[in-house]
């Protein structure tokens, strides 16, 4: 089967994402606000689940239409093809959300949703009451500027769920955000890589996954597995694949916390997601720390003065941070804050900015490169 899907991604990956999907070989890619359009087959499906690093899922569009009315949006639900993918005792859970639109109540509009459906599949099945005991097969809508796009959900859990962050610290960075990040930098594997704010590992250990060429979807499962429409064999043969990519040599990856149970943490979520061989974990002061080369790569979440620090704290630290790194021109530096005044308090004004959303708190990553280009 040919499909057209959809990768919802955090607001400021949606470039990397499409860029990414091409290089997986994916056709007719679209980038549009906060999510990436694309084509393929069941391979294709399988192969994105698995190794897209900065998508938070993978969904099948079933219809897309506009609809200003509760009646237009239950006329098109219902005109789509519902039982090529949702069996007779099939379960389908509708969630969503709208925005700036004539249809704004979500809750209204999963109950017009899931009658639409009840009432298509009811017919196409000939019975009038469907039992609903089967496989889960969600459901979701978005509704944005009254235009709706009706997707079934392939991946379960999130994309950004790897597997290897059961436990986290208090403040999280999400997996797609940090590969994103790393991407940006285009690190390959062949410079120093240092996270001197590591928590618990997740940035460290996306660089690993991308110095590797791991897809990052190998060690978990996705709801697509149980799809009665979709072949068994192309999970195992898209893991293979994905296996048969990988690289092997020594990479030089550090991550650095000034908290010891951080670092336990980072060690054990590192060996869950196979990457231990190159990963070393330390404690220490970012602040104070000697920088491990003369050159390299430094990307790293420091504390926010909304999430666990006071907002002076944070801009101390931050303070500190510039002072300890001026003289590091040959390193390229990323620093993702929702700070506004981060370059006044670190001392120095960013080559770069981009606009990112660490889950619902909107960052900006700082980039200092300049310097360690001209090295």
């Amino acid at each position: 089967m040919e499909f057209t899907m959809v990768a919802p991604c955090l607001f400021g990956l949606e470039g990397i994402a499409g860029d990414e999907l091409r290089r997986l070989g994916m056709e007719n890619v679209r980038v549009e606000d906060r999510r990436v359009l694309f084509s393929g087959d069941e391979n294709a499906l399988a192969k994105a689940n698995i190794c897209l690093r900065t998508g938070e899922r993978i969904m099948i569009v079933l219809a897309q239409f506009t609809a200003k009315t509760f009646e237009e949006l239950f006329q098109g639900v219902y005109h789509a093809n519902l039982e090529d993918y949702i069996p007779q005792d099939g379960q389908f859970p509708v969630k969503g959300h709208c925005l700036n639109s004539q249809l704004m109540s979500v809750s209204d509009c999963q109950a017009i949703i899931k009658k639409a459906a009840s009432r298509r599949l009811g017919e196409k099945y000939g019975i009038s009451w469907l039992p609903e005991t089967g496989i889960k097969f969600q459901l979701h809508f978005t509704i944005l500027n009254d235009n709706v796009t009706l997707s079934l959900d392939t991946s379960g859990q999130g994309l950004h769920k790897r597997g290897y962050r059961a436990v986290s610290n208090d403040a999280p960075l999400h997996e797609t955000l940090a590969a994103g990040m790393v991407q940006l930098t285009r690190y390959r594997g062949r410079e120093f890589f240092y996270d001197p704010f590591c928590g618990s590992g997740t940035i460290p250990i996306e660089a690993a996954l991308i110095a590797k060429n791991r897809a990052p979807g190998l060690n978990r499962s996705f709801a697509a597995q149980d799809y009665p429409f979709i072949p068994e064999n192309v999970w195992k043969l898209a893991k293979e694949e994905a296996k048969d990519k990988e690289f092997s040599g020594k990479y030089r990856i550090l991550g650095a916390d000034n908290d010891p149970s951080c670092v336990s943490l980072s060690f054990a979520n590192a060996k869950k997601a196979g990457v231990s061989d190159c990963v070393t974990f330390k404690d220490g002061d970012a602040t104070k720390l000697d920088l491990p080369t003369a050159e390299g790569i430094l990307v790293c979440n420091p504390p926010y003065g909304e999430r666990m620090l006071e907002q002076h704290s944070a801009q101390r630290l931050y303070s500190a941070l510039g002072r300890h790194l001026k003289y590091a021109n040959g390193w390229k530096k990323y620093v993702i804050t929702s700070e506004p005044e981060f370059e006044h308090w670190f001392g120095k004004r960013a080559d770069k900015k981009r606009k990112f959303y660490n889950g619902k708190i909107k960052c900006d990553l700082y980039m200092f490169t300049d310097n360690a280009r001209r090295r």
